[in-house]
């Protein structure tokens, strides 16, 4: 039987270690996070799971100590996985099992390097994105590539929507190709670092709306920050404008000139910079849900100017 420690959070990390146990790998150590009060928590427990199979479990803020790192090596792993960890494992942990780590990233790499690869894609316009199972480096999402999958991404999905096709991708990535990984026999392929790039992490004023690009890139920022996460948004009169949902329509807008905020027949309205026009399907005024009537009594039933 092989061991292995795993590092795992969220949805990813949850799924993931339910496939190490279901193939039978011994799971000698779970490394997780602690629950930020300040975060909007919609996943799955990594530490629940854990506890219910009689797991260890540790949440170090900093995984990279001499302390946790001597635990490691005590449990003399075969395998170091990381699904969906948040923080960077240092060359002294990736040198300690004897076959090798490997990480679960949510794009298809080489593409989308980095952090928030699933929020990336979607803001960038792509048709697809996917799971890729990985070899560890120190530098981050480089290694060879063990087996991926790819999942589409529709031009109205949101990131929670693209998000859970890749958590099934994830999993049906680990479950093939992890019987080859433990037998010795996975063909990993080396990754063309050129034919992708790195991305960093986003903030919630990263939302903030540039009503300079086109409706298109408008609207691949709102459905790619939407609930879960914090929204795209703008100032407009001095009231903080959320949007959660919207949709780009066909042809060019005549009913407005460029940049404008409107009303017509009880709905509400953008033509863009690029003369294409997007609907506001959901959004909020000032923290508040707001609609159409909502809408005219704080802004008046005048073309607003962006």
């Amino acid at each position: 039987m092989s061991r292995a420690v795993v590092f795992a959070y969220h949805n990813v990390g949850y799924r993931c270690l339910s496939v190490l146990l279901a193939q039978g790998v011994e799971v000698a150590l779970v490394v997780t996070h602690e629950d930020d009060p300040n975060e909007n928590v919609w996943f799955g427990s990594v530490s629940a799971l854990a506890r219910e199979h009689g797991i260890p479990t540790v949440t170090p803020d900093d995984p990279n100590t001499p302390a946790l790192i001597q635990q490691v090596k005590d449990y003399r792993p075969d395998f170091i996985f990381s699904f969906y960890y948040r923080k960077m494992l240092g060359a002294e942990l990736l040198g300690i099992p004897s076959r090798g780590a490997y990480n679960m990233h949510g794009s298809l790499l080489p593409k989308y390097r980095g952090r928030v690869p699933v929020n990336w894609a979607i803001i960038h316009g792509e048709s697809e994105c996917g799971a890729t199972l990985h070899e560890m480096l120190i530098k981050p999402d480089a290694g060879r590539i063990v087996d991926q999958m790819a999942v589409p991404i529709l031009p109205d999905d949101t990131a929670r929507e693209v998000f859970d096709k890749v958590l099934v991708a994830a999993e049906i990535t680990l479950y093939r190709c992890l019987p080859a990984l433990l037998a010795g026999t996975a063909q990993l392929t080396k990754q063309n670092l050129a034919a992708g790039s790195y991305f960093s992490g986003r903030k919630a004023e990263d939302g903030r709306i540039d009503w300079l690009q086109t409706a298109r890139q408008i609207h691949n920022l709102i459905r790619a920050v939407t609930t879960p996460y914090p929204g795209a948004f703008c100032e407009v009169q001095g009231h903080r404008l959320t949007i959660w949902r919207s949709q780009c329509l066909p042809g060019p807008d005549t009913s407005a000139a460029p940049r404008t905020l409107y009303t017509q027949n009880n709905l509400i309205f953008v033509c863009c910079s690029d003369g294409e026009r997007l609907q506001l399907r959901q959004f909020d005024i000032d923290g508040k849900p707001a609609d159409a009537a909502s809408f005219l009594a704080c802004f008046g039933s005048a073309p607003v100017t962006l």
